[in-house]
């Protein structure tokens, strides 16, 4: 990687699962807490949505040197100036983003597969987004549960990051961080916390900190 990204904890946004409250607002408290990175992600949105919000949520975590990631649009990212983009299967083919961007944009790639996160590696990804570990309603996996032993898998066939994501909550993320990985990323284990900020805390601290 062309920097030691700290992904310790993705908190991902979700503006359903956030109601009453609004997603800045649950960011703002998540990055002041130590939240090291946020993902943008709205499938309903329209691009020009997708960027204001972008736009908003790149002043709260630059304010606190947090990550910004936008899920499956690059264009959006690189118009945000956020630090980086996910990809899922259906987005924008790897090896393609990665010669559109500089050295220093960090790209992230969904598998569960350990070859395919080999050869992710190999076309540049700078973490493996793995998952659902433990199933989840938030997004579209058909009741899919990888389990942590598979979690683990994925965590032994690269060098690069991987962060557990599905389903991870703070009474479980401490069987993702015993596998191995870098990281968890969750959307309702944030974005439905009535303490925020003790729920970032909870979800840190089984990761050793960034140094």
């Amino acid at each position: 990687m062309p920097r030691r990204a700290d992904l310790r904890l993705i908190v991902i946004t979700d503006n359903r699962l956030a109601e009453p409250r609004g997603v800045l607002d649950i960011v703002r408290i998540a990055v002041a807490a130590g939240a090291p990175a946020v993902q943008l992600r709205d499938k309903t949105a329209t691009a020009r949505e997708l960027l204001q919000q972008a736009e908003a949520l790149r002043i709260i975590t630059r304010s606190h040197d947090a990550l910004l990631f936008i899920n499956d649009r690059l264009d959006v990212a690189l118009a945000a100036q956020a630090d980086g983009v996910h990809l899922g299967p259906d987005d924008i083919p790897l090896a393609a983003a990665r010669a559109a961007v500089s050295d220093d944009f960090l790209i992230g790639v969904s598998t569960d597969d350990p070859e395919q996160a080999r050869q992710a590696q190999g076309h540049g990804a700078d973490y493996i987004g793995c998952g659902a570990v433990f199933g989840t309603s938030s997004k579209d996996v058909g009741g899919e549960a990888i389990g942590v032993e598979q979690l683990g898998r994925v965590v032994r066939a690269v060098d690069i990051p991987v962060v557990g994501i599905g389903g991870v909550d703070v009474q479980n993320v401490s069987q993702v961080a015993a596998t191995g990985a870098a990281g968890a990323a969750v959307i309702g284990a944030v974005m439905k916390a009535r303490d925020v900020e003790a729920a970032v805390k909870a979800l840190l601290s089984p990761f050793p900190p960034q140094r």
